[in-house]
This record gives structure tokens, sequence and C-alpha cells, in this order.
């Protein structure tokens, strides 16, 4: 039950954070820029 709540709270926070498609898309684009300037 744990569980479910903590997937419900994260997903609620992740679709607060990007309203849209393209914010999804933004969203995925800068965390792997991210990604790509720690492994430089």
């Amino acid at each position: 039950m744990k569980k479910l709540i903590l997937m419900a709270c994260t997903a609620v926070v992740l679709l607060a954070g990007c309203n849209t498609v393209a914010g999804v898309g933004q969203d995925i684009q800068a965390g792997g820029s991210a990604i790509e300037r720690a492994a430089q």
C-alpha cells in the first residue's frame, strides 16, 4: 500500500512539473544533457 501511495505522489509531482507533451520532452532533454555534461 505504501508503495502505491509513493508511486502516486511521484506521478503527481512529475505531471505538475510538465503540463504538456512538449514539457515532458523538454524535461527528458534536460535530463539527457545533464547526464552528458556529467560524463564529460
